[in-house]
């Protein structure tokens, strides 16, 4: 016969609750905002994004008020695990995010050997931030400078199609009575026709643009000095695009009656001539993608964009067993670098700041 109280002994002893040890964070990741002297809005993670990587166990660190340019408050980080603290401590993280390249006062405040994560920008061309980066030995890379497995320049076409877009809703604006012009509208009715769009040369950004202006009704002509890139323009954008191979003459006569044009670049160096201004309609809309980038006013789709790849980036991250692993293990990653372990490695920076530089794959073999 079984004895009661041993019995009742035993079934509270198994009820015990199990103590379990809580793992510590392995990398932390400070986001840090804009410069308030610039205009620039567009930021890299969303309160989302930020989420699913806390929950793979990396600590967020994010400035105060650093996603207040694409409308988002603090709380609505916190909701999902970030630790809301001052630009210093974020800049302590192992990494710190940044869409435009940190200055030399901010590199100074960071981490001796740790990492910083930006998108390109003429802030790199500073010798004084190139030195910085070195001083402290951190490893630097350039987002839309890396390459995805299949070789794409993920993070850089995102911001090109986003560009793109967004300068055909630049250019309705424009044209438009609120905006300043005769109140015409790219697309054509019954019996008007359609806005002429001109777009110059080659590319993701050039190629979501017609796409755009297609889509809004405009009567589209994409000029480049390369026939083959023409056809594969076709092939992308569709029939309805107009196709031409860059002469004096017919691009003076296509300039003579746009409406809008939008300059990138051409396959082959190409140089939009002075002397057609005078040809240009006085009300003509005009954009270069190399000096204006549309994204600055849709910056939270920018967030939400890129958020995408971030996360994905970082769970690569955490399965190699970290950023460096990350480096020495991806071509795509290397492709990006511009600083490491206090070593330039990027040629063109290096040859314009005359500064020596060396190929990242020979640090990496002598490492391994």
């Amino acid at each position: 016969m079984t004895d009661k109280t041993t019995s009742e002994f035993d079934l509270h002893t198994k009820l015990q609750p199990v103590e379990t040890e809580t793992m510590e964070p392995t990398l932390t990741l400070g986001l840090v905002g804009n410069y308030a002297d610039t205009d620039e809005t567009r930021f890299l993670l969303t309160p989302e994004g930020s989420g699913l990587l806390t929950s793979s166990g990396i600590k967020v660190l994010m400035e105060k008020g650093a996603a207040t340019d694409i409308s988002f408050p603090d709380a609505s980080y916190r909701e999902f695990g970030v630790n809301i603290v001052t630009r210093s401590e974020a800049l302590k993280a192992d990494i710190v995010l940044s869409y435009r390249p940190l200055h030399a006062h901010d590199i100074h405040r960071m981490k001796k050997g740790a990492a910083l994560l930006t998108m390109m920008g003429a802030g790199l061309f500073d010798v004084n931030v190139i030195k910085a980066l070195l001083d402290k030995e951190i490893t630097c890379g350039c987002l839309d400078n890396f390459l995805s497995h299949n070789d794409e320049p993920v993070f850089a076409n995102i911001i090109d199609e986003i560009d793109g877009r967004g300068s055909i809703i630049y250019a309705q604006e424009y044209l438009s009575y609120l905006g300043g012009g005769k109140g015409v509208l790219l697309a054509g009715v019954a019996g008007i026709n359609p806005c002429e769009v001109l777009i110059i040369g080659d590319g993701t950004v050039v190629y979501a643009a017609a796409k755009a202006a297609l889509a809004a009704g405009a009567f589209v002509t994409l000029m480049n000095n390369d026939i083959s890139a023409l056809q594969v323009a076709k092939q992308v954008c569709g029939d309805n695009l107009n196709t031409i191979a860059i002469h004096p003459r017919v691009l003076f006569n296509r300039v003579k009656s746009a409406d809008v044009i939008l300059i990138g670049e051409c396959t082959r160096p190409f140089e939009f001539p002075k002397n057609l201004s005078p040809a240009l309609k006085d009300s003509v809309y005009l954009l270069n993608f190399q000096e204006t980038h549309p994204s600055i006013s849709v910056p939270r789709t920018v967030a939400m964009a890129l958020s995408n790849v971030i996360v994905n980036f970082f769970d690569e991250v955490i399965v190699k067993g970290g950023f460096i692993h990350m480096i020495g293990t991806t071509h795509g990653v290397q492709a990006g670098m511009v600083t490491f372990r206090g070593k330039l490695v990027d040629k063109l920076i290096g040859s314009f700041l005359n500064l020596p530089s060396v190929d990242i794959k020979v640090m990496l073999a002598a490492t391994n």
